[in-house]
């Protein structure tokens, strides 16, 4: 070891993540919401950038070129994409491009083919898809009607209450849910207040005794105790009915008879009275209107049986960068650090546009790609939807597997068959019996979920589904059909006899 200072020069290689690239890369993963909030703070805060009327996509992308023999289509994309990671990210090419927005037809549009009939499969049942007629009006659906907490705040204005205790209800009230339950800690409350626990707790009682009956309730059996109590059928024998909720959950008639200590024909009469109430109070009530999620990409199926992916115009951003206000702002005499400030805002908005530009192309590349490997999806339903990963879409169209998972987070696809999430179509395989074609972990819930909608008075158990699947070609363990029916929402075969046995 030598004891001097000395140097030593080094030869390597490093990806360097520049603050430009590091956006890209952020940009990808960002849903359109998101990136339209990113854009409008970006046009704030450059003086050089504005919002485009039209856009359009870099004029030097060639047109998709479709492979009518294999069903696969090629779109070429300007940059590095086949470097790994963080370079997928970001078009590597030197065009003069100011412009990104909706783009050309050419560019923005790619076709894959299918084989086989066109779809006619009875979508609706297609459990995982959301879609609406387009003669869905969304606005007309909206209220503008009183809400449940200025409901509840009117009644308690008008309770009588002292300050001290109003201030305590208007707590409690600001603690209720959209549902009508006030799920609140009794002592938690009277801490933050600096109030005793037994005041709050008599001040939740005068609020639980607002309009609609069984608001502010702490539970379900609080919310439903309080319906039959104002109906003056809240007797011991129904008091521990409803203590017992998960056996009627089981539909466990004779344990709740033996519970109760009544008979099958009295226990009838009590759920049968149970399902009379409310478990969602204040349902009537306005709330905040969801947001309905606009799609990032549209799937069109074509008159001779192809699929037309194109890019959803009204998601991308429109951004345009004022070049002649730069020009005359450059020729101004100025200090450097504003030279230097002015250099800056062009070089970060002309950045820009190209990350907006290549994540738009990169969105269709990877939409158009799912689309081709799932064809048979398109053509016939979710039955045939094929096992898919990231790095079987990652290495057809050349890029780095988490690319391609930023690409499909918060993305969303508008097909025929409904509005699904891009990564709705990725979903491990499940092996088959002969050996041959590997099945999809969705397609196979799909299944499983049809198979107990058609058992009628055959109640099915997980084994029997295990042998059904085997016939069809699919190799599967029976604790992995109790999981996926548990996914799905399905009781088991005991509790579905159960109902059967009730409703007899």
């Amino acid at each position: 070891m030598s004891a001097y200072q000395r140097l030593d020069m080094r030869q390597g290689q490093s990806l360097v993540m520049t603050p430009q690239l590091q956006q890209a890369i952020k940009l990808l993963q960002l849903s359109n919401i998101e990136l339209a909030e990113f854009v409008a703070e970006e046009i704030e805060r450059n003086p050089l950038l504005e919002r485009g009327e039209n856009g359009s996509l870099n004029e030097s992308a060639p047109e998709s070129d479709v492979d009518k023999s294999k069903g696969r289509d090629e779109l070429a994309l300007d940059g590095s994409e086949g470097m790994a990671n963080a370079r997928d990210a970001v078009d590597a090419s030197d065009t003069d491009m100011y412009e990104a927005g909706t783009g050309s037809d050419e560019a923005r549009t790619a076709n894959s083919q299918v084989s086989g009939p066109s779809a006619s499969t009875d979508w609706s049942t297609v459990g995982s898809g959301r879609g609406g007629g387009e003669d869905f009006d969304f606005e007309g659906s909206l209220t503008s009607e009183k809400s449940l907490h200025q409901h509840l705040h009117d009644q308690l204005s008008m309770a009588g209450l002292s300050q001290a205790d109003s201030l305590i209800g208007a707590r409690l009230i600001d603690e209720t849910d959209e549902s009508g339950f006030c799920k609140v800690e009794i002592h938690e409350v009277a801490k933050a207040l600096g109030a005793d626990s037994a005041n709050v707790e008599a001040v939740l009682h005068v609020c639980q005794g607002f309009d609609p009956t069984g608001v502010m309730a702490r539970d379900l059996t609080e919310c439903l105790a309080l319906q039959l109590k104002e109906q003056d059928r809240l007797d011991p024998v129904m008091q521990t009915f409803l203590e017992n909720l998960h056996l009627v959950a089981k539909h466990d008639i004779k344990g709740l008879g033996e519970v109760c200590g009544v008979d099958k024909e009295d226990v009838m009469d009590m759920i049968a009275e149970l399902r009379s109430l409310s478990p969602r109070p204040a349902s009537g009530f306005a709330t905040e209107a969801t947001i309905a999620v606009a799609p990032d990409v549209f799937v069109k199926e074509m008159p001779n049986g192809m699929f037309a992916v194109e890019l959803n115009s009204e998601t991308l951003p429109r951004v345009l960068m004022d070049k002649a206000y730069y020009a005359e702002v450059s020729a101004l005499p100025m200090r450097d650090k504003e030279r230097e400030f002015i250099s800056e805002c062009a070089s970060n908005a002309t950045w820009l546009i190209k990350s907006l530009d290549q994540r738009a192309r990169t969105i269709l590349k990877v939409a158009s790609e799912i689309v081709r490997q799932q064809d048979a999806f398109f053509a016939h339903g979710v039955a045939h939807l094929r096992p898919l990963n990231l790095k079987q879409v990652a290495d057809a169209i050349e890029m780095h597997e988490s690319t391609v998972s930023r690409v499909t987070s918060n993305k969303y696809m508008a097909t025929p068959r409904g509005l699904f999430e891009l990564k709705y179509f990725f979903s491990a395989a499940i092996p088959s019996t002969g050996g041959g074609e590997a099945h999809s972990a969705e397609a196979v819930r799909y299944r499983i979920k049809q198979l107990i909608e058609d058992e009628g008075d055959k109640v099915l158990s997980d084994d029997k589904i295990v042998e059904i699947l085997t016939e069809f070609g699919i190799e599967i363990a029976r604790r992995t059909v109790a999981k996926y029916r548990e996914s799905l929402g399905i009781p088991s075969s005991v509790q579905r006899r159960r109902v059967l046995k009730a409703s007899a």
